[in-house]
């Protein structure tokens, strides 16, 4: 797996909009379809998005549709999520791994993840 660290989190009102990237270390994610997961306290982890390595294909869950935007810059060998619009019920921790698209089936071990808080 490729080592990599998640930023971008942080406190925002509910309305507010977060870009949260994802930086490898190590190694290039650039060879791999990349997808970004959530898990709210109490609740299982959920996939958000997908994108394949190319950055051509992308797929979200259908609760972000139209307000995130996943989207790499292999140059960077960063993938970011571009989150708008964010409600209270998105307060989670956000996590990058491998996601063979199309699947929504993550490969590597988790880190650390990154802290999104959304108040009302």
């Amino acid at each position: 797996q490729v080592q990599r660290v998640e930023s971008g989190g942080g406190l925002v009102q509910a309305g507010g909009s977060l870009r949260l990237s994802c930086a490898a270390s190590g190694r290039t994610v650039n060879n791999y379809d990349m997808g970004w997961f959530r898990q709210a306290p109490g609740k299982e982890r959920e996939f958000v998005a997908a994108i394949s390595r190319s950055g051509g294909s992308t797929s979200y869950a259908d609760s972000v549709k139209g307000r995130f935007t996943i989207s790499r810059e292999n140059a960077k060998n960063t993938v970011y999520l571009q989150m708008n619009s964010l409600t209270p019920e998105e307060t989670a921790v956000y996590y990058c791994n491998h996601v063979p698209y199309p699947t929504k089936r993550a490969i590597w071990y988790w880190g650390q993840g990154t802290q999104v808080t959304v108040s009302s």
